[in-house]
């Protein structure tokens, strides 16, 4: 039976530094664009918003950092007109300053 290594057998014929860039390029194929949002989502998460700041309820938020998406839940404790961001507090009590423009989904949350 051949027992083969895959691509540890090219790794030891390969510089260093074509390592490091192979492994880059693995990494940045996992990266994920961002989508754009069309107006009837963007009114949507507007209408959410608005209610989760009002009764002071718990909100999922899906945003775009560092090329792939996270999640936060938490309370809206400020919304920043200055900068365009949502000031969140997760039950950890972390703060997370989000930008509006990178909000992917808002959806209420029951905790």
């Amino acid at each position: 039976m051949i027992r083969d290594r895959g691509r540890i057998k090219w790794t030891s014929m390969m510089l260093p530094e074509h390592v490091k860039m192979l492994r880059d390029w693995v990494k940045e194929d996992q990266y994920e664009q961002q989508k754009e949002m069309d107006e009837q989502q963007l009114e949507l998460m507007n209408e959410i918003l608005a209610e989760a700041i009002e009764f002071d309820q718990y909100v999922t938020i899906t945003h775009y950092r560092n090329r792939n998406y996270e999640i936060v839940i938490g309370k809206i404790h400020y919304w920043d007109e200055i900068v365009h961001r949502l000031h969140v507090i997760d039950r950890f009590q972390e703060v997370h300053r989000i930008p509006i423009d990178t909000i992917a989904d808002v959806r209420m949350t029951n905790i």
